[in-house]
C-alpha cells in the first residue's frame, strides 16, 4: 500500500516511508499454514469416516472454522500492517495507523529535541528496532518494529540538525588549514 498522499502539503518533500517490519507478519503466516494443514487433515478424516449424508455438513463446518481462524488471526494483522505508515518529510514526522479507527500523530521537525534508537540482538539480526523521538510535548514517543532503524535514526537526526541551522550561514566551517592561515596573519 502506498502512503496517504493527501497528507503532504503541496511543497512538502517525502524523505522516507515505511511500514512496520515484516516480522509482524510471521505469526499470521504460521497461523495460516497450521490452520490449512489442520483443516486438510480434518477434511481427509471426515471424507473417510463420515457417512455420505453428513459429510457435506462436516466439510462445510471445517471450512467455516478454517475461514474464521484465518481471517481473525491471519488477514487482520496483515491489513493492520499494511495500513500502518511511518513517514518522514522535510518538515515533519507522520505516523498513521488503523483500519476502522484511524489514528495519527504529526511531529514538526522543529519540535524534536532528541532522536534515539534501540534494538536488541534478535532485532539487530532482523534489521529492525525501536525509534524513540523526544518531542517538546513531554514523554518520549516510541515506535516499534521500524525497519532499518539506524538508517531512519540517521536520516531523522540529519533533518532535525539541518532544520535548526541558520539558513543564512551557507558558508562551510573553516578547515584546519584556513584556521592556521588566519592565526598567522
Amino acid at each position: 500500500m502506498g502512503y496517504p498522499e493527501g497528507l503532504l502539503a503541496p511543497d512538502e518533500r517525502l524523505l522516507l516511508h515505511r511500514h512496520p517490519h515484516w516480522k509482524m507478519l510471521f505469526w499470521p503466516a504460521v497461523t495460516f499454514i497450521l490452520a490449512t494443514a489442520l483443516a486438510g487433515f480434518a477434511g481427509g478424516l471426515a471424507w473417510r469416516h463420515v457417512g455420505d449424508t453428513a459429510r457435506t455438513a462436516v466439510l462445510i463446518a471445517i471450512a467455516a472454522v478454517w475461514a474464521v481462524v484465518v481471517l481473525w488471526r491471519g488477514v487482520g494483522p496483515v491489513i493492520r500492517w499494511g495500513s500502518t505508515h511511518f513517514i518522514i518529510t522535510d518538515r515533519r514526522v507522520l505516523v498513521r495507523d488503523g483500519v476502522l479507527t484511524h489514528t495519527g500523530i504529526d511531529i514538526p521537525m522543529n519540535r524534536i529535541a532528541s532522536v534515539q534508537f534501540r534494538h536488541r540482538l534478535f532485532e539487530r539480526l532482523l534489521g529492525t528496532g525501536t525509534l524513540i523521538i523526544d518531542a517538546a510535548s513531554g514523554d518520549p514517543l516510541e515506535y516499534h518494529d521500524i525497519p532499518e532503524v539506524e538508517h531512519v535514526h540517521a536520516l531523522l537526526y540529519h533533518e532535525v540538525f539541518e532544520g535548526s541551522r541558520d539558513p543564512r550561514s551557507d558558508r562551510q566551517p573553516e578547515s584546519d588549514y584556513e584556521r592556521g592561515q588566519r592565526d598567522y596573519r
